[in-house]
């Protein structure tokens, strides 16, 4: 593993294989590290990167606020995200990119390729989050962290972290810095001297801004519709990942396709088998290797 300074924000990386470059932007929610691309639910049942990485050089990395990466507090947006991820090309010396999303990692890849669309090579959607029930939970669980605060203050959320040591996706108490609490203690300090209602007002924007539709958040529809960009879309099927939000990028993005495959058939040789022949089809000639 690998530390790079990205903006300011320390993120650890990996890369594997070799062939095409593919930014892989991690599932897992709030606890989207690298690691989840082989532990986590479906991805440890299918093993995508044990099989990309066979044609593909592979970039995955621990999101910011996330498992060894750094953070700020500061209103984070999809943007933010997207920053990070380009600012990990800019550094590796990569000027395009596959670009491969799972779970909430869909949401930071449309908005690189609504953002920066001549380094997008291609976009696979894998098991994209949204829906009604997913907007819901995702709005309760800031409003949980905040009534912790609220009570408790913010000397009690660092105390919590150190002892439960559980990330805000496993403890909304916690909040969205809890992973950085947890690793730097100097960040934890800081975190703890910092005025409180000026850091709710932040944690409610962020709320809002980021889970703002009842379908796919990270790009607005008109920008998606103006896109060309092979794109393979694999729905999930549920409470988090709406198989209509699945369908709702079918729907705006001019190039997709979708893998109407049901979840429990969703097996790691044809998966596997899908997803490296979609990305064989979207090679360009000349296409830099790595």
């Amino acid at each position: 593993m690998t530390i790079a300074d990205i903006d300011g924000i320390e993120t650890r990386y990996n890369v594997m294989g070799s062939g095409s470059p593919l930014l892989m932007f991690s599932p897992g929610g709030f606890n989207a590290t690298l690691d989840t691309w082989t532990t986590l639910g479906i991805y440890a049942k299918i093993k995508p990167l044990e099989h990309l990485q066979t044609r593909h050089t592979c970039i995955v990395f621990d999101r910011r606020e996330t498992g060894q990466s750094g953070g700020r507090i500061e209103r984070v947006g999809w943007h933010d995200y997207v920053a990070q991820g380009k600012g990990l090309l800019e550094h590796l010396n990569i000027k395009q990119a596959h670009l491969m999303g799972g779970c909430m990692g869909c949401c930071p890849v449309i908005a690189f390729a609504t953002a920066y669309p001549e380094m997008v090579l291609s976009m696979t959607l894998y098991w994209p989050v949204g829906g009604a029930k997913y907007r819901i939970n995702s709005h309760l669980r800031f409003a949980q962290h905040l009534t912790y605060v609220h009570q408790n203050g913010l000397e009690q959320v660092v105390t919590l972290v150190n002892e439960e040591h559980k990330p805000f996706g496993a403890d909304p108490r916690g909040g969205p810095w809890a992973s950085v609490i947890g690793r730097d203690a100097e960040f934890a300090r800081a975190y703890v001297r910092q005025d409180h209602d000026q850091y709710k007002l932040i944690v409610s924007s962020i709320a809002r801004t980021l889970f703002d539709r009842d379908t796919v958040p990270g790009a607005e529809p008109e920008d998606l519709l103006r896109l060309n960009i092979p794109t393979l879309i694999v729905p999930g099927q549920d409470a988090s990942h709406a198989t209509s939000a699945a369908w709702y990028l079918k729907e705006c993005l001019p190039q997709a396709e979708i893998w109407d495959r049901p979840v429990a058939s969703q097996n790691e040789t044809d998966t596997n088998a899908r997803l490296l022949g979609f990305l064989d089809s979207t090679r360009k000639p000349g296409t830099k290797t790595i």
